[in-house]
């Protein structure tokens, strides 16, 4: 960044909060938690605007603004610009490895859940309840027809993909759950990026998804998992009471508001609708 963060408010911007945590999108989540361990200072703001944008999360620190939707999402452009946590870790042999386990196997199981496999009440409640009906059901029915086409879920095949979908998942936990064993984080004792990523999922897992939820049920089983979340939780989250999105919201970012990419001029076209 051209200027020092001290000398100017660092925001991350995200979608509301909801079920007890800052905010309930996976993606805005993890961003807050790496700077959260990162131990940068910034003020969190909610974004109403375009529910279906892909850069959101997006973080401003004067002129500076960098959106989740650039190479690598915002995670890697907060390791460029504002601080690295990962410095020394990607050499490390397990780390591509547990990298894509996080961002592949679990990620996927995750939005399964939320959009397709499940009640898609949750779903509904991170992305959508702050719109009109009509708006926030189409838009919904149309993420949830965009995920089955890029998982291939459809009537003929959608018991044998939930079980791939569930089985990775399952063996991302094991793995997960070895290799931390009774440290502080996964590497090195120390916070890294993927501590960050996995923080969120299973936030959002165990507050977000219902009782019954098949994903929920599997990381519970991992008793290691849940004591490293909630001791995590406690120290990034619990003790330090973050705003609510019955504040203000924030409309646009301050120096690229035009970059707001939405769908909303699409949502009365293609079979998605028509289905």
């Amino acid at each position: 960044m051209a200027e020092s963060s001290e000398r100017v408010r660092n925001t991350l911007v995200v979608r509301k909060s909801c079920f007890g945590l800052p905010t309930g999108c996976p993606q805005c989540l993890s961003a807050y938690i790496y700077l959260k361990l990162a131990q940068v200072p910034f003020d969190v703001d909610f974004h109403l605007n375009y529910p279906d944008s892909d850069n959101i999360p997006y973080f401003e620190a004067g002129d500076y603004v960098a959106y989740n939707n650039e190479t690598g999402g915002l995670i890697e452009s907060l390791k460029k610009d504002v601080v690295d946590i990962d410095a020394g870790l990607s050499s490390v042999t397990d780390w591509i490895p547990m990298k894509v386990m996080l961002t592949t196997w679990l990620a996927d199981a995750l939005a399964f859940e939320l959009w397709v496999g499940g009640d898609s009440s949750s779903a509904y409640n991170i992305y959508y309840s702050g719109l009109p009906w009509p708006i926030g059901k189409l838009l919904f029915w149309k993420q949830a027809y965009l995920l089955k086409l890029q998982y291939g879920v459809n009537k003929e095949n959608a018991e044998v993909k939930e079980e791939e979908i569930y089985s990775r998942a399952n063996s991302a936990y094991d793995a997960l759950s070895t290799f931390l064993g009774e440290q502080n984080y996964f590497f090195e004792n120390r916070p890294s990026s993927l501590d960050a990523i996995f923080l969120a999922h299973a936030l959002i897992t165990l507050q977000a998804l219902p009782e019954a939820s098949v994903l929920r049920t599997k990381l519970l089983e991992h008793d290691n998992l849940v004591r490293y979340l909630q001791k995590c939780k406690t120290e990034l989250i619990d003790s330090d009471p973050f705003p609510t999105s019955d504040l203000p919201f924030h409309r646009d970012a301050s120096s690229s508001a035009s970059r707001g990419h939405s769908n909303w001029s699409k949502i009365f076209s293609g079979p998605w609708f028509e289905a």
